[in-house]
């Protein structure tokens, strides 16, 4: 499983502070349950800017699910999850998940183009991000993407 960077001063602000102030472990626990993806089991601490998640997922998506809902949030500039239990390992990619980082003048066709080959595919990144996107018109600079294994 691992580390995975982030960008410290873009995504969701829970809370009171800025990105030098991270969130609270239960401000991002909070936000983590609030997109019912089904981390009931995990649990989340803070060490400095980086969020440690810990439990168990029932599959590879809400896995990595997990980590962008709590990476995406201001002042989270690391996730380690080198201590959750994935049950349903089958929809992992050999060379473990694969995220973007959102770059000026992206969109999720030139996304899927450059992963997939083909634009069209930009459907699968969005529904591979719900419920954390919400339209595929917004996304901005910074932000971490799930790009999901077609296999």
């Amino acid at each position: 499983m691992g580390i995975f960077d982030f960008v410290k001063s873009v995504g969701k602000k829970l809370g009171i502070g800025d990105e030098e102030t991270p969130p609270s472990a239960d401000d991002l626990k909070q936000e983590l349950d609030s997109h019912g993806l089904g981390t009931e089991n995990v649990s989340v601490e803070i060490e400095g800017d980086k969020a440690v998640i810990k439990g168990e997922v029932a599959d590879q998506s809400i896995f990595e699910k997990a980590i962008m809902a709590v990476g995406n949030t201001l002042g989270v500039s690391q996730v380690e999850a080198s201590e959750i239990k994935v049950a349903d390992t089958s929809g992992a990619a050999a060379d473990g998940p694969v995220f973007h980082e959102v770059k000026k003048g992206d969109n999720l066709w030139k996304i899927a183009k450059k992963h997939y080959g083909n634009g069209s595919k930009y459907t699968e990144i969005f529904e591979a991000n719900k419920p954390m996107l919400k339209d595929p018109d917004l996304i901005y600079p910074g932000q971490m993407l799930r790009i999901p294994n077609l296999g």
